[in-house]
Order: structure tokens, then C-alpha cells, then sequence
């Protein structure tokens, strides 16, 4: 079966699995603990975030700090990503070959049309920059690369959901609704799906200010060749490209570019 990227099964914890490793797991939680919003972080704020029991947390932040994934402020006695993690990060991005062969054709599609284009991989329930390429002289819409989008609201993790199989999507949308709750679920899975239907129709999903209201977004699949499902999108602020321009004309383009990007053969 083909892979759907980082954390194709549930992104909860797997049950009943005795080759899952429970404390490989609960350390790699209390790391991304830090990509919540805050870059500093004591052990009550992740035992809050990740629903860990306090002691397990100490130890584990105390196992990492040794590792060289955290370090520790004996002023503010918090903690904070360190060196490690950044290697780790480093490596992926620098090695993903897709990234460095999608690199002109990106260049060439944010110069003709003025607007931001991004590369993007799933995490969980976010998609997260491995790429972003700005038309010349542009100073809007940089994307960093390493940036969480939520997947729900934006073009990239629109794109991701319509291409992934059913049962992946079901998932996901489980997830998504117990993350969400029944009083905002409603409306982002109606956007969701709105998204999906675009997708079976035209070949590209739209956020038209649904993730930043000021920001109008195209996404389309990229899949590569070991079956690794990524996320292609263009964005622009509203002003700039109005919902009417991106639908009509610079979707399909992008619907294009990712087609060029597949045959790259990666």
C-alpha cells in the first residue's frame, strides 16, 4: 500500500500494537510540545499540552536535555528546543529531492503570476514548509520554512485530504472533528469538503480567506514516487488576486505545475 507521508495511519497513538514503543512516543509528544506557540516551556506547560502525568514529563524532559533535544534556563527553570532537533529537521529538508528539483519551475510560476509558492508536507493534523519561492522583489507572504498550517482551512491540507485514500481521509476527518469540536466542526468541514469537490471537478482545492481572511490560496497533490502524498499551493494577499482570478486562471496553472513536478519522476 502506498504511503500518505509522515503519520499516514491515525495520528493518535496506535492500540494494542506490541512493536509500537510507548516512550519513544510520549518523548517525541513532549517535543512537539514546543510547536504549539510558545518556544519556551516548563514541565507543567506540557504535561497541560500533551496530557501527560507530570513525573512522566520530568523524565522526560530531563532524557532529552541529556540527548541534546532540549536545553534547559535555570532562570526561568523552562525548557527550549535545542541544536538536535534543528539537525534532525536540517536533514529532512536538505535531502528531500523533490524540493531541489522543484526549485525552477517554482521560481518561474512566482514570477509569472505574483504570488507566493509553497511546498508542504503533513503533520498530524497540520501541513508544515519545506519550500517556499517568492516572485522577485516581493516581500509579502514569506513562508518559513518549518511553519504549521492547520489542514482543515487552507489550500495545502485541502489538497492533501482530496488526494489521500478513503480510509485515510476518514481518519483524518475523525480527528479533525474531535480536535474542533460540534460548534466550529460544522463549518470547517463544509469548507473542507466545498474543497474536495473542487477538486474532483477542476483538479485543485481553493481557501479563499477561510485560514487568513486577507489571503486567497490554491492547492493541488503532488505525489512521489515512493507514494509520499506533499502539497503544492499559491498564495497572495485578497487585494492582489481576487478569489474570481485564482479559480478562472492561476489554479489550473498550478494544477499544471504539479503534473510538471510528478514527472520529475522524485
Amino acid at each position: 500500500m502506498a504511503s500518505e507521508g509522515p503519520g499516514s495511519a491515525n495520528p493518535g497513538k496506535p492500540e494494542k500494537d506490541r512493536k509500537f514503543v510507548e516512550a519513544l512516543s510520549r518523548g517525541l509528544d513532549v517535543l512537539r510540545a514546543f510547536s504549539q506557540g510558545s518556544v519556551i516551556l516548563g514541565n507543567q506547560d506540557i504535561a497541560r499540552i500533551t496530557g501527560l502525568p507530570k513525573p512522566t514529563i520530568s523524565r522526560m524532559t530531563y532524557t532529552l536535555t541529556k540527548l541534546g533535544y532540549l536545553s534547559y534556563n535555570p532562570v526561568l527553570e523552562k525548557y527550549q528546543l535545542s541544536s538536535g532537533v534543528l539537525a534532525l529537521g536540517y536533514a529532512y529538508v536538505s535531502n528531500l529531492k523533490v524540493r531541489q528539483l522543484a526549485k525552477p519551475y517554482m521560481d518561474e510560476f512566482a514570477r509569472r503570476t505574483n504570488m507566493s509558492v509553497g511546498l508542504t508536507c503533513r503533520d498530524r493534523l497540520h501541513m508544515i514548509y519545506v519550500e517556499n519561492r517568492l516572485p522577485p522583489e516581493a516581500s509579502l507572504l514569506r513562508m518559513e520554512i518549518g511553519l504549521k498550517l492547520p489542514m482543515a482551512t487552507t489550500s495545502a491540507g485541502r489538497a492533501y485530504c482530496s488526494a489521500i485514500s478513503e480510509d485515510g481521509r476518514t481518519i483524518l476527518m475523525q480527528a479533525m472533528a474531535e480536535k474542533y469540536g460540534p460548534e466550529a466542526w460544522p463549518e470547517k468541514k463544509e469548507g473542507l469538503e466545498r474543497a474536495m469537490e473542487d477538486f474532483r471537478k477542476h483538479g485543485f482545492c481553493l481557501s479563499l480567506g477561510e485560514w487568513d481572511r486577507n489571503i486567497n490560496s490554491a492547492g493541488v497533490p503532488v505525489r512521489l514516487q515512493d507514494g509520499t502524498i506533499m502539497a503544492l499551493t499559491c498564495a497572495a494577499p485578497s487585494y492582489l488576486i481576487s478569489g474570481e482570478k485564482l479559480r478562472e486562471s492561476i489554479a489550473h496553472q498550478l494544477a499544471m505545475l504539479g503534473s510538471d513536478i510528478e514527472s520529475l519522476g522524485v
